[in-house]
């Protein structure tokens, strides 16, 4: 029995691979175990099926510094990630969200083989919610998206599982956890301007390669929650499941479900369901204005004017003067002030109502990188006490119901509970 359950395993493997790649038809094949009459039999249940896809792109480089690659994934099987996890210990979870809990595991930096804690290199292992509807559609997206797809700022997929209504993901372990996190969290060192416009730089290099491939990728859940940090601070964006494939024949835009986060997601998207390519814009422009305010885009604990940051920072922005008192407490104006400025100016140009009159990506990327080249001047540094551990003012920016809790079952800021597609 052990030896045929090891072939539906190595079978399923194959299959899968050929799905993301298919000769002439995407197939998504599943290989399940069933009991007839006391033998057990394989029963073989054809989850998807399509015509031929145009979504595949060649071998080619799309920009230099990405390109679309033949997955090289590695297929668990639901044991080797239960040991890689150590069972799935509550003490190795990293994080929750609408597909379920992330739990660092270990895993051979060769083989990928499962193998003892601080042995090899650190994997995080993303475990689907078995109660959610979602999870075998937001499992392939991720996987063809992430499996299709090499950059530098995209967050790497190593491997997956399915076993029966398990599904999980492997990938890259990110040290520096989200940028949510370091924006937010008290306990967290708080990030220098420099360190918040190279993160705003990488981020923004990954959505402008997903927006400039041969077929475009629409990320459709662009916000700080799904900005991971290395080591050295280098921006990846994780969290493919609700990535969609961008209008084609000449359409200005793809309609859809309407699925995101509050507060992120464009307003045209919400109120009629039409998805375009610069929708990811606008919620670049959120991110952005969290980053130099440190203020959650929604919170409910702040006075009823600010509840919600982009209405009540919008008039603010052109103002120099205004400006200054909006910045992150915690940058101790430690910041140029003409970089504030240009930000704010990107800021205002992301958030356009008319999609039309948003910059490109690529237009994002280089203002960012401009800001990036202005320095503090001298009188503008305020000198800080010396030492790492030094104390910082703080600038309260509390956890709105509207937004994730550790101990939730699900996100609790989707437009739809459902994310639909």
């Amino acid at each position: 029995m052990i030896l045929t359950q090891l072939f539906v395993v190595d079978f399923l493997c194959y299959i899968f691979q050929v799905a993301i790649h298919p000769p002439a038809q995407e197939r998504w094949i599943k290989y399940t175990a069933v009991y007839v009459g006391g033998e057990k039999k394989k029963e073989a249940i054809i989850v998807k099926e399509a015509s031929p896809s145009t979504d595949e792109g060649g071998g080619e480089p799309v920009v230099a510094s990405g390109r679309i690659v033949t997955p090289n994934l590695k297929c668990y099987t639901f044991a080797e990630l239960k040991s890689a996890t150590r069972n799935f210990r509550p003490d190795t979870v990293l994080g929750e969200g609408g597909f379920g809990r992330v739990f660092k595991g270990w895993v051979d930096g060769v083989t990928y083989a499962p193998s003892k804690v601080g042995i090899g290199i650190a994997v995080a292992v993303k475990k689907s919610n078995p109660d959610s509807p979602q999870g075998l559609k937001e499992w392939q997206a991720e996987v063809k998206f992430l499996g299709k797809f090499s950059h530098p700022n995209l967050v790497k997929l190593v491997g997956y599982c399915w076993e029966d209504r398990e599904f999980l993901l492997v990938y890259e372990y990110m040290q520096k956890g989200s940028l949510e996190n370091h924006l937010f969290k008290k306990s967290t060192e708080p990030l220098l301007w420099s360190t918040r416009i190279k993160i705003a730089i990488g981020a923004a290099q990954g959505l402008a390669f997903l927006h400039n491939t041969e077929k475009t990728v629409i990320y459709r859940d662009f916000k700080s929650a799904n900005i991971l940090l290395d080591g050295e601070f280098n921006a990846k964006l994780s969290d493919f499941g609700l990535a969609k494939l961008g209008p084609a024949n000449g359409e200005s835009h793809v309609s859809t479900g309407v699925v995101g986060t509050y507060g992120y997601a464009a307003p045209e998207y919400i109120a009629t369901g039409h998805l375009y390519v610069r929708s990811d814009v606008y919620g670049f422009g959120v991110v952005l204005l969290e980053m130099i305010t440190g203020m959650r885009v929604l919170d409910t604990n702040r006075p009823s004017s600010q509840h919600n940051l982009v209405d009540w920072a919008r008039p603010i922005l052109p103002d120099k003067r205004k400006l200054r008192k909006i910045m992150d407490p915690r940058l101790e104006n430690d910041y140029p002030s003409k970089g504030a400025s240009k930000a704010a100016e990107l800021i205002l140009s992301c958030l356009e109502g008319d999609p039309k009159n948003r910059p490109s990506m690529d237009e994002v990327l280089a203002s960012l990188q401009e800001i990036g080249a202005i320095k503090t001047k001298p009188k503008e540094t305020k000198v800080h006490a010396t030492g790492p551990n030094r104390e910082r003012p703080y600038h309260s920016a509390r956890q709105s119901p509207l937004h994730l809790k550790q101990n939730n079952g699900g996100r609790a800021n989707q437009l739809s509970p459902m994310r639909s597609y």
